[in-house]
């Protein structure tokens, strides 16, 4: 078979215009794009790195608090088991008389053998607001075996609160979760850049054996980054559900889409209807004291308590008094490790009846999803082996740090410390390609603007140091 010779394109006469140049095909625009997000990773890895240091350290603490909190506490939530447990009344009725002060806002039983009764109170002087004091008691004698203060449904106790509140807000209310929301909405970022510049790397300049200074640092940040990337979009996309700006737009979403967490209603309007103020007053005083009152004002804690087990509600529970005459009580459950139980059940005081019931398997799926996201974050989903994988989610994040800073030293020539990355990349790539990254960049920024802000920012501060670099005549291309 005959091969044809390739055609050559005649010669240009003098004067003629050349031809348009054709469009880069869609991978070479791509490949284009690694000095953008190189460049990316620099401005945001020396700038943001400090947050997300400080969110990496304090969460390493968080994750080893659960287990700190069961040393420190451990006369307050364990006792010697004993044969029988006490009605929970009875228990409920020890615990205000060693602390009448106050209301009582929820009851949780014993959940296991050798663990104490938790009777939770509101309106205790020296607790701070959104906080309870929770009372310990001895399921099996009755004695009170001391009082904490208490906050969140998992009920941190002091060490676990404090830590907690310096992961979030290191301490300064709604201001300082500001500075987690910023690291959680770049981690994502940080993490999916590097990852792609790791990959997208020779296989040869990714190698450990034989190599030393800034290139084994490199090596070291690739692989670890390469190894923790999932985990550390796990982090990332978990933190902001429950962030303060980019939280409420992914509430929003959820509204939207009919994905909300939904509430048992409490409401007894039957109740209400027949039941006269004072009867209702007197239905509480029984129940705050721990004792059954007559059958016409409340069945009492322990009739509510066998109506929820007979329901299928499992320990561990929590049982909410009714807030006035017209309200149920609520047993819900709250273990939150997986297997999770939060089925709830609503039962009127005056009848024993079940006026409503909620039951996790029914929750919408994105609502299920936030539940074990924002569990899995917090250490509680799969215990133990959860907080071990957090404290090493963590601890790899320090190290790329810690290493992202020493190469950012080591990149350094003479007295030009921190080198920076050439500029001019952008200039290479497709407008087919850039157009659209740039749009989705700048609607992913206005939905989660800490991240959107800082990006401008960057934007603004590179061109600017662009400019005076040019005046300089120091501009560097890449």
């Amino acid at each position: 078979m005959s091969v044809e010779p390739p055609t050559l394109a005649p010669p240009r006469e003098a004067g003629e215009p050349a031809p348009a140049p054709q469009p880069a095909p869609v991978r070479s625009s791509l490949r284009a794009l690694r000095p953008l997000v190189l460049r990316l990773h620099f401005y945001a890895g020396v700038f943001i790195a400090p947050f997300l240091l400080v969110a990496a350290v304090t969460g390493l603490l968080y994750a080893g608090s659960f287990q700190a909190e069961k040393i420190v506490y451990a006369d307050q939530l364990r006792v010697p088991v004993g044969k029988t447990e006490l009605p929970i009344s009875q228990q409920v009725a020890a615990a205000r008389k060693a602390h009448p002060e106050g209301t009582i806002s929820a009851v949780r039983p014993s959940p296991e053998a050798g663990a104490t009764t938790r009777v939770l109170l509101t309106g205790v002087a020296g607790v701070a607001e959104g906080h309870t004091l929770a009372v310990f008691v001895d399921p099996y004698t009755g004695k009170v075996r001391g009082a904490l203060e208490s906050y969140g449904s998992t009920g941190a106790l002091p060490l676990r609160t404090w830590i907690d509140e310096l992961h979030r807000d290191l301490h300064l209310g709604e201001t300082g979760r500001l500075y987690s929301e910023l690291a959680a909405s770049w981690l994502w970022v940080i993490s999916g850049g590097g990852l792609l510049l790791w990959f997208g790397r020779r296989r040869a300049l990714r190698k450990l054996r034989g190599t030393s200074g800034r290139r084994r640092t490199l090596g070291l940040h690739g692989t670890v980054g390469a190894w923790a990337a999932a985990g550390l979009f796990f982090l990332s996309a978990t933190g902001l559900t429950w962030s303060t700006y980019a939280g409420a737009s992914i509430e929003d979403l959820r509204t939207s889409l009919s994905q909300t967490t939904p509430s048992i209603t409490a409401t007894v309007e039957e109740h209400a209807k027949h039941s006269s103020s004072t009867a209702g007053t007197e239905g509480m005083a029984g129940m705050d004291m721990g004792t059954s009152t007559s059958a016409t004002t409340d069945v009492g804690l322990d009739a509510v308590l066998r109506t929820a087990r007979s329901h299928g509600l499992s320990n561990p529970v929590e049982i909410v008094p009714p807030a006035d005459s017209g309200s149920a009580y609520v047993v819900k459950q709250v273990q939150r490790s997986w297997p999770e139980k939060q089925d709830a059940i609503a039962i009127d005081p005056a009848s024993g009846k079940v006026t409503d019931t909620l039951r996790f398997a029914d929750y919408p799926v994105l609502a299920k999803l936030t539940r074990w996201g924002i569990d899995g974050h917090t250490g509680i989903l799969f215990g133990l082996a959860n907080q071990i994988v957090l404290a090493a989610l963590t601890l790899a994040l320090i190290l790329l740090i810690v290493w992202g800073y020493r190469m950012w030293w080591l990149r350094g020539r003479g007295s030009a410390f921190g080198r920076p990355i050439p500029r001019g990349a952008w200039s290479r790539v497709s407008p087919y390609v850039l157009v659209p990254c740039a749009a989705a960049i700048a609607v992913l920024g206005y939905f989660v603007p800490l991240l959107g802000i800082p990006l401008a920012a960057f934007l603004a501060v590179d061109v600017v140091l662009g400019e005076i670099a040019h005046r300089r005549g120091r501009r560097t291309y890449g």
